[in-house]
């Protein structure tokens, strides 16, 4: 969003945070701080369901406010934010349920529990309780930030972020709802397991060396249609809260080959372009651009699954609920769910960038794979396919996350399965 006006950015986000309920019609609030000094913000008590740029304020290095709403009454922590740390340059302030169940308990949630999250969230701070809108609510809140924490939680209130701009600040509240939504749901079913900082360090050092370049690409009609196909799903996956901005990853093999197109890395996937996605031909990358780093096993999966024509990578908070326990997925709810996807494994944290040709991942023979404490990957023919496999996993997931406050699960039985496998699989 660098080259967007600080009004359009902030009315792309708010827009994302209500549509994804992460803030109510009269919670929330959002600001820039532009490079002359101006604070751009969101108003005080005007809808955040149908605000508009015109109803931006900007509040001027000389304290006067341009605009016809008053400025958001939390924005005297706004201001101290930016006082207490000039790296910062936006921030987000909201009540997103997940965030707000770990305030009300005063708990900070553990971001160790993936590796993503802790290296996009860092740190958590935590602010006590003090009135809103008042000068010693900024005064606890830059007091945490001053200590280097990018994200607080706020006793009794909601969370507030800061990041280096408006979608580094996003990706981090995203983020860090994500990961207290999936510590909640796995609480539900199971004892979340986490990582420890050795872990995550060795996972990021065996990350596999980036691909050389392929000098010449072209780019046939064919492939073009794909890359649209492929942001269409990313973005429906955003919105559907199966993908968040920081990661997920979505391939698609081309016409009679063991080539592919795959989205980058470090890429905000809600604004992902068909110019932001990576061809890889012959072992080698498109120029000036870096793809996702699972390639490698996007890779080995189309070399050894001819049948398999698209792949997505992704955390989905309640298949993650399962992936960050170790508790088994049963999918034998409902005929669906056991149709499409029979049975979801797990595999170990980081088996994603071994090289073992054996690894259940690579020879693939399920839908639908967990990896514990990282991510869900599943496998089809047509993209829209294996989209749906995705939605039907999550849903499964939640339906079991939710029915476990009501009892135990009674799965669909031995007969009724060979009566589904004789109907539909023969």
């Amino acid at each position: 969003m660098k080259y967007i006006h600080p009004k359009d950015q902030i009315i792309t986000i708010i827009d994302r945070i209500y549509k994804r309920g992460m803030t109510t019609t009269s919670g929330g609030n959002i600001s820039i701080l532009d490079d002359d000094g101006n604070i751009w913000v969101t108003p005080s008590a005007i809808d955040k369901g149908s605000l508009r740029a015109s109803d931006i304020i900007c509040v001027k290095k000389d304290e006067t406010i341009e605009g016809r709403h008053k400025p958001s009454s939390e924005f005297p922590f706004h201001k101290g934010i930016y006082e207490a740390r000039p790296d910062i340059k936006s921030v987000i302030h909201a009540h997103p349920p997940a965030l707000v169940s770990f305030s009300i308990v005063r708990q900070i949630p553990n971001t160790n529990v993936i590796s993503q999250a802790k290296n996009i969230c860092g740190p958590i701070g935590y602010a006590t309780y003090e009135l809103p809108g008042s000068d010693a609510l900024g005064d606890v809140i830059a007091d945490e930030f001053k200590k280097d924490f990018n994200a607080v939680i706020m006793e009794n209130h909601g969370t507030v972020v800061g990041g280096s701009d408006l979608t580094d600040a996003f990706q981090r509240f995203e983020t860090l709802e994500f990961c207290a939504s999936t510590l909640i749901y796995g609480s539900q079913i199971g004892t979340p397991k986490y990582l420890s900082d050795s872990q995550i360090e060795a996972f990021q050092n065996s990350i596999p060396d980036m691909m050389p370049e392929n000098e010449e690409v072209e780019h046939s009609s064919s492939e073009l249609a794909k890359r649209t196909e492929i942001c269409t799903i990313v973005k429906r996956s955003c919105e559907q809260g199966l993908m968040i901005s920081s990661y997920g990853t979505v391939s698609m093999r081309l016409e009679g080959s063991n080539d592919f197109i795959i989205t980058p890395t470090n890429i905000d996937r809600w604004s992902l372009s068909i110019e932001d996605i990576v061809q890889i031909k012959s072992g080698k990358r498109e120029k000036g651009k870096v793809p996702s780093r699972s390639t490698w096993i996007h890779e080995e999966i189309y070399k050894n699954n001819p049948k398999v024509n698209s792949i997505i990578m992704t955390q989905s908070p309640y298949l993650m609920a399962f992936g960050v326990t170790g508790e088994q997925i049963n999918v034998r709810t409902i005929p669906e769910s056991w149709i499409f996807l029979q049975d979801i494994p797990s595999t170990s944290y980081g088996s994603h960038f071994k090289t073992e040709k054996e690894s259940v991942l690579v020879n693939n023979s399920h839908t639908t794979q967990i990896i514990e404490n990282d991510s869900v990957l599943v496998v089809g023919d047509q993209l829209l396919q294996t989209f749906d496999y995705l939605e039907v996993a999550e849903f499964s997931a939640k339906s079991l996350v939710m029915g476990a406050s009501l009892g135990n699960m009674v799965p669909i039985n031995e007969e009724q399965i060979a009566d589904l496998r004789e109907k539909f699989l023969s």
